[in-house]
Order: C-alpha cells, then structure tokens, then sequence
C-alpha cells in the first residue's frame, strides 16, 4: 500500500490509538511494522487474531501479558558470548515467566472447550522452560539484584559481610557515645569511599586517630575512620570484593545458561508481542464499540452504521457506505461543511484498517473488500516548492493516479475538477470518472457541479448521492443519502431568512428551466425517501414487537414444559414410593406363603409366586429424565465439586462442599458447622467476594510475623511519613526487634532529617545510622533499639 494513501488518511493516528493499549515494547514493534496488505490469507489471518483476542476480553478480561521491555539485544550479546548483567536476566527471567503464565492461562481455555481461529496456534509455538526459568528466579530479582539463594557462597560471603558490618558499628557507636561525643558534630555514623566512618570536629582529629575520607563545605567536620576499626574496613573491603567476584561468576553461568535455548526465548518473546497485540486491538474495539468485518471475495463493501474513528464516538453520524455490488462508483454533491469530505476518508480509512486486520466502528455483518491499491485526492495540495496552482496540483496527483489504477483499486476524489472554470471543471471531471469506470475500479467522488447529477443517472455502475440538510435549522445533518443527488437548498434558506417571496420567484424564473426541473426532481425523490424511511421505521417498530412477544413466548413455553416435568417427575417418586411399600407387603406375604408351602399346609406352585411378584415390580414407573434439552442442560448446570458453594434450600444458607458421602448426598459447610444434605435439597451458586475492608493496623508483643523489619516510606508526604515512623517505632518494639530498617531515599533530604530529629528524641533507641552502601546507603537509617 502507498504511503502517500496512509498519511492522507492519517492511518497513523489510529496505531497510535492501538498503541496506548500495547504494554510490551515487542508488541509497540509489531505494532509499528504493520501495514495494510493485499493477501487475502494474511488479512483473513489478522482478522482472526483480533476476533480472538476480542473473545478473550470478553469471556476472561484479555491475556495476562504484563510489562516486558525488548530483550533482541541481550539475547544478541549472548550470541556472540557476552555476559548479561543482573537487570537483564531479570528482563529474560520475565519474558519466561510470562510464557509459562500464558501457556497455563490458554490451557485452561481448551479445558473450558473454548474455540478460537489463531488463539491456539500461537500458544502451541510457545516453548516453556521451567528449570531455567525457576533457576533466574531463584538467583536475580526483578529489579536485577542478584539473590542470596544464587549460590552457596554468596550466601556465606554475604553473611560474613553482615557480621562485619554489625562488628564495625558496634566498634563505632561504642566511640560516639558517652565522653566522646563532645568531639563529633554528630553522634552518627555514615559512609563515605565505601567505608564506615564519624563526623568529627576539626580541632579534635586527633583524639581518634585513623584516617580522613571527606570534610564538610565548611571545613569543620571531618569523616574519618578511626584507627580502631580501620582493620575491620579492610576486611570488610575483602568481603565486598569477594562478593563482587562471585555475583560475575553466577551472572556468566547464568547468561551461558542461555545460549542453547536462545533461539526459543526470542520467538517466546516475538509470540508474546503478537498475544499483546491482540489484547491491544481487543480493547481498542471495546473502546469504538467496533467489530470484525466480513471479506467480500468480490470486493463489496459494505459498511453499516459507520463512524470516523478519530471522531468523537458519542457525536459522530453514522452513514451506511457501500460500493461494488449495485454500483462501482459514488458521485456525492451538496454544499460545503455538510460532511462529503469525512464520508470520503471513512470510507478509505476503514478499508486500511480492515486490511491491517483492525476491528472497524461498523454495526455487525459489515463487509470489507481486499484492493491492492488505494488512492485519494483530498485537500488543497498547491505545491508552492513547484510553482503549482491548486488545479495543476490536483491534476498532477490525478494523472499519476489514472496510470496506476486497475479493477482492484479504490479511488477518492475530493472536489473533482474545482479549481477551473465550472463548464470545463465538470466536464473534466466527467471525463476523469469515466476515466476510471473504464478500468473498473472502485470510485467515490465528491463535487459541485450539477452536471454531475445528471452523469449518475445516465451512467451504468454509477449512482448518486448527497449530505442531509434540514433547512427547518439551516444546518447540515451529516446525514449520507445514497440515491439521492445533492440539491441547492437557497431559495428556501432565502425564505427562512425572510427573503421578499417576489425576489424569490423572480429567481426561478431566471434560472434555466432544466436547472429548476433538476431541484424539483430532487426535491420529489427527497420527499419519497422521506415517506418510505416512516414506512420502514413503522413497520421495523411492528416486527420488534412481533419478536419480542417470540421471545416471551418461547421462555413461557420452555417454563412451562420444565414446570410440568419436574411434577410429572414428583408423581414417579410418590407413586414409586407407594409401590415400594406395596412391595414390601407382598414380600412378606410371599414369605408367609413359602412357609406354609414347606410345612405341607399349603399347595402353592413357585412360578405362580414369581409372576406374582414380576407383576408387582412392573407397577414402579421409570424417573429417568426424558430427552429434554432444557432438562439436560438444567442437569448438566448441577454437577457438583469439592470446594463449590451452594445455597442449601432447606435453611437458606450458604455452604461449601466438602466431600461426597453417598449416591446424591454431600458434607456441607455451613459456617461451623458440617451437615449431610442431598443434592436435590442444594443449588450451585458463584462465589460471593469478600467487601473489602478498610485495614487497621495493630500491634501485639509477641507477633513479630506480622511486623516487618524494614518501613518503605518512599514516596510518602512529610507528615504521613513521620506518623508512620512513630507506629511503625511502637509496633517493632512490641514485636521484640532488636533493629530496623527506615528507607526514606535522599530526595532534598527534608524526611530523612525529619526522621533523624524523631529518632534522637525517642528513648527507646539507643543508636541509628545510615544503611550500608549496598542496604541503601544515606537513602536508609538502621535504627537499634534498647
């Protein structure tokens, strides 16, 4: 397809709609490759992945497809033997989860016997890999921060650096309280070059020895490191080098990890954006109300009910626009802004999208066409780079066009021949529409010219059409009327605006007879088309009715039909029941008679004793179900499994499932306690969600299960932040911890020193100080408590 046709009819503002729907960078890709295609096969194969994923939205809310970033380049370094660092095996870590995720979500789908066109295809190209899926899990995080359980030695390493660390604070909140603290600016401690050191005043640097890492602007604080735990700092270095070393060693094994199955993940991945891809066309359909247009193999279109997509869905008309069954080309007249040029780009618009495979603003049983070449001439395209008039721009574009066209192309012409003299424009634009006819390609026109009138009537394939005007308001009603030549509606607006009716007539009578036989022709087919439209609506209001009292009737008599087999059906079970006890008699009776037989008081042969009883054993009726299909489907509905809820009939409850203990009786929950009840007695139900609550947060000695070590004040106000820190506070305490974690990043530093001023007046702290530089650094304090 031509790019010129895309951007005249800004296909590019509806992917950038589909786009906003899109949450993988792989789908954004394939989103932006698309194009419009010729190959009936290929579009009837987009088509289906839509109405795929459409079904989906509905029935279950869409694909779970997450956030996934483009992994094509780590996958490329692991090609040509690079490593991945930690944030991209997480990325590739996702990309496998995700296919496991969906592969299970799509199983469940053909569990549920749920056909789908292309749904199934796609999920079959999927591979998962579950052992190095769990193995990336298990080692990075999403955020690429590699995990203890990576490895047992990282998981040592990593210990002995939080025992150094502890061992090295210990040191040094022993140096910064009591007499020393006259001699730091602040009784804190803090990092700088990766190591733990103290603020210490100027004229004391002597007192604690050690080494100077940094000063303050002022130059009266210096972080040093005190000769006491300089030692402790190496050794800590040591670890923190170690752990470095390993944490390159597990993301070299885990990136080699990948090179066999790499081929695998990248088409993982490229199936995924074609899964999101769909999802994102499903909604963007939810969003217009749009649906999946048929293919007409004969290219005839026919669109219902449409609507321009980049308009207001709430305000936009909607025209029925059709061509190449009755006729291959549409002459529209009428005057300006009532929507001739909108109803021109619908149609184009729509054609692209439904050969891109999108869904289309249309009403149901829409049908589209698949043309191998689109054109248009649309707007004021003078070219001043040229030199070019707006008429010699038109027909540059035009001529390009005739040499190009076949029967398999769809033109539109927007003002066909203005720009010239009248009586030469139109009878080029005749000329360039016969033109057109004569290779027999699709054509819609729009123009002034009443000439133009008279050529749909008199040429075959070619029928005329024209934009509603009310002139009750003076206004269009964008309205497309096929069949009907536009009309000049002025002396009629001249009358409502209180024209003098003598200046009127005088105009008539000036005008060319043929031109005032035209308006009136028009007007007659205008005033027919008004009648059959009443008639139409009069009787489409009758055959509504008449379905509706269908459908009353239809419901009524299935009601009735289930109403009277569930009697017939308590009928069997009672006489069945009296037949039951007339059997029991009879046995009794049998036996008594056998008895006498034995003892000689009797002459009773035993085959009259068995038909006796054969004849008995017919009287019970058969309660089997009868083929009855709305029977069947109401037994069907009530099959009963573990964990399903019921409404127990006899008290009104609700229950759970919980086993089956007979032939039709199952144990129920029924809040505590657990009863036997028959199935006929229950009545599956869905599960009731629980409202959600508004959550308070309490704390108690001895629950420290429910208290985390660390808070995440991030992106908290100032004063939410310090009231959560002093709950926060009681709530550890209570919980026995002997430290805890604040995050409150560095940001302007405002809630870090507002949380350092709460800290220091709180007596059951006994030190804080920023986290280490792998713990987060000055963005977190560890607080220690008494």
């Amino acid at each position: 397809m031509n790019e010129r046709i895309l951007k005249t009819l800004e296909f590019e503002q509806v992917t950038k709609m589909i786009q906003q729907f899109l949450t993988t960078e792989q789908g954004e890709e394939e989103l932006r490759q698309l194009a419009p295609s010729s190959d009936e096969a290929t579009v009837q194969a987009w088509l289906d992945e839509t109405e795929d994923g459409m079904k989906v939205q509905r029935l279950r809310g869409g694909l779970p497809i997450p956030k996934l970033n483009n992994i094509k380049p780590h996958m490329k370094r692991i090609e040509i033997g690079a490593n991945l660092n930690g944030l991209e095996l997480a990325e590739v870590s996702r990309v496998l989860s995700t296919t496991s995720e969906l592969v299970r979500f799509i199983e469940d789908l053909k569990d549920s016997e749920l056909e789908f066109l292309r749904l199934y295809f796609w999920e079959e190209q999927l591979t998962t890999l579950p052992e190095l899926s769990g193995k990336l899990r298990r080692s990075v995080e999403e955020d690429g921060h590699v995990r203890d359980e990576a490895s047992p030695e990282l998981r040592t390493i990593r210990s002995q650096i939080r025992r150094s660390e502890q061992t090295i604070r210990e040191q040094l909140d022993g140096l910064i309280r009591g007499k020393n603290a006259k001699y730091l600016s602040d009784s804190l401690i803090t990092m700088r070059n990766d190591r733990y050191v103290i603020p210490v005043k100027q004229e004391y640097r002597g007192v604690f020895g050690g080494v100077v890492h940094d000063q303050s602007a002022s130059g009266q604080t210096l972080f040093m490191e005190p000769k006491q735990v300089v030692e402790l700092n190496n050794r800590l270095r040591q670890q923190q080098i170690a752990e470095r070393t390993e944490i390159e060693r597990i993301l070299a094994e885990l990136s080699g990890e990948l090179v066999a199955p790499r081929h695998d993940i990248l088409h993982n991945a490229y199936v995924l954006g074609r899964f999101d891809l769909m999802n994102a066309k499903a909604r963007f359909a939810k969003t217009l109300k749009a649906v999946v247009p048929q293919i007409n193999q004969a290219n005839h279109v026919s669109f219902k009910q449409a609507r321009h997509p980049l308009l207001d869905q709430e305000k936009a008309v909607a025209n029925d626009l059709m061509i190449g069954q009755d006729f291959q080309a549409v002459v529209i007249t009428g005057p300006n802004t009532g929507g001739k040029t909108i109803s021109l780009k619908t149609l184009g618009l729509l054609q692209l999208m439904g050969q891109a495979g999108f869904p289309l603003p249309v009403a149901e049983e829409s049908q589209m066409g698949i043309f191998t070449e689109i054109f248009a001439d649309i707007g004021d395209e003078q070219s001043i780079e040229q030199s070019l008039s707006t008429f010699s721009s038109h027909m540059t574009n035009i001529v390009s066009i005739l040499d190009k066209i076949d029967e398999h192309s769809l033109v539109l012409f927007d003002e066909l021949g203005a720009g010239t003299d009248p009586q030469e424009g139109a009878a080029l634009a005749i000329a360039i529409l016969d033109a057109v006819g004569a290779k027999a390609a699709y054509v819609m026109a729009t123009t002034h010219y009443p000439e133009l009138k008279i050529y749909g009537y008199n040429r075959s394939n070619t029928i005329n059409a024209s934009m509603e005007f009310d002139v009750d308001t003076l206004s269009p009603t964008y309205r497309l009327l096929i069949g009907v030549p536009g009309r000049s509606n002025a002396f009629e607006i001249s009358r409502r605006l209180g024209l003098d009716p003598l200046v009127i007539e005088s105009a008539k009578q000036i005008i060319d007879e043929e031109s005032q036989d035209l308006n009136e022709m028009i007007a007659d087919l205008e005033n027919q088309r008004k009648a059959t439209e009443t008639e139409y609506l009069e009787i489409r209001h009758y055959v509504d009715e008449s379905e509706k009292l269908y459908r009353d009737l239809k419901t009524a008599y299935s009601y009735f039909f289930d109403e009277r087999e569930q009697e017939m059906a308590k009928a069997r079970k009672k006489a069945n029941a009296i037949v039951n006890e007339a059997e029991e008699n009879a046995e009794k009776i049998i036996k008594e008679i056998r008895q006498m037989q034995l003892s000689g008081q009797g002459n009773v042969k035993e085959h009259h004793l068995i038909d006796a009883k054969s004849q008995l054993a017919d009287l019970k009726q058969d309660e089997q179900l009868k083929k009855n299909k709305v029977l069947q489907k109401a037994k069907a509905k009530k099959q009963f499994k573990p964990n399903d809820e019921v409404i127990v009939e006899t008290y009104g409850q609700r229950g759970t499932l919980i086993q089956k203990v007979g032939d039709n009786d199952w144990q129920v929950q029924l809040g505590i306690l657990k009863m036997t009840v028959s199935e006929e007695d229950m009545t599956l139900t869905t599960p009731v969600e629980e409202p959600k609550q508004r959550v308070v947060t309490g704390v108690q000695r001895g629950a420290s299960a429910r208290v985390k070590p660390e808070l995440d004040l991030r992106g908290k106000r100032y004063e939410e932040a310090l009231a959560e820190v002093d709950q926060y506070i009681d709530a550890a305490l209570l919980a026995n911890f002997a430290q805890v974690r604040i995050i409150h990043g560095k940001g302007t530093g405002a809630l870090r020193k507002g949380i350092t001023d709460y800290l220091k007046n709180n007596r059951n702290v006994k030190t804080f100080e920023f986290a280490p530089a792998n713990q987060g650094g000055s963005g977190a304090t560890v607080v220690t408590f008494k």
